[in-house]
């Protein structure tokens, strides 16, 4: 069975949607926040320019998702599937970042849940990078249950090589945590 990202994956907090060309301006509204670039390792992604390099990428993906409050549909970050081995049987979850209103509130686990349970059903293994001053997401990794296993220089599209913290977490992992 091959992977493809879904369309639409839903619960009652959250909605992630495959992003569109037009979800750029909602999206950007997000993006636009310097403070959330902050411990990132591009950290000038706030700026319109960079960021439309960002959001390409993420359209090129057919992977990447807006991510939208269900209670109000107001959008709220994006996150995207990417690099898939299957070979290894394994992918890649990331690029994710969220309007700081959201921050504390309990929406990356519940996205991360959704997108795990819908990864685990092709893979064996998801790899996150995260980067290595952004101690905030590497606590947030954690919490989920993945394990630091490399140490990398990440290239992103169009903007320099940066130092990574790579994660990993194993199905049988999750699936025993879920218990």
């Amino acid at each position: 069975m091959k992977f493809v990202a879904p369309n639409k994956l839903e619960n009652d907090k959250v909605v992630l949607k495959l992003i569109d060309p037009v979800d750029f301006d909602a999206l950007y509204q997000v993006a636009k926040d310097p403070l959330i670039w902050e411990q990132h390792p591009n950290k000038d992604r706030w700026k319109e320019g960079v960021f439309r390099a960002f959001f390409d990428a993420a359209l090129e993906s057919k992977a990447a998702y807006l991510i939208l409050d269900n209670t109000t549909g107001q959008c709220i970050g994006s996150t995207r599937y990417y690099g898939l081995n299957e070979a290894e049987k394994s992918i890649f979850v990331g690029f994710t970042f969220y309007a700081r209103a959201y921050w504390g509130a309990g929406i990356n686990p519940l996205v991360k849940e959704m997108m795990f349970d819908f990864a685990f059903n092709f893979v064996d293994r998801i790899y996150l990078h995260v980067g290595a001053e952004n101690y905030r997401s590497q606590k947030a990794v954690e919490r989920l249950g993945a394990s630091k296993v490399a140490e990398k220089m990440v290239s992103y599209v169009n903007e320099p090589e940066r130092k990574n913290f790579e994660y990993a977490l194993d199905k049988s992992t999750w699936l025993r945590a879920k218990r």
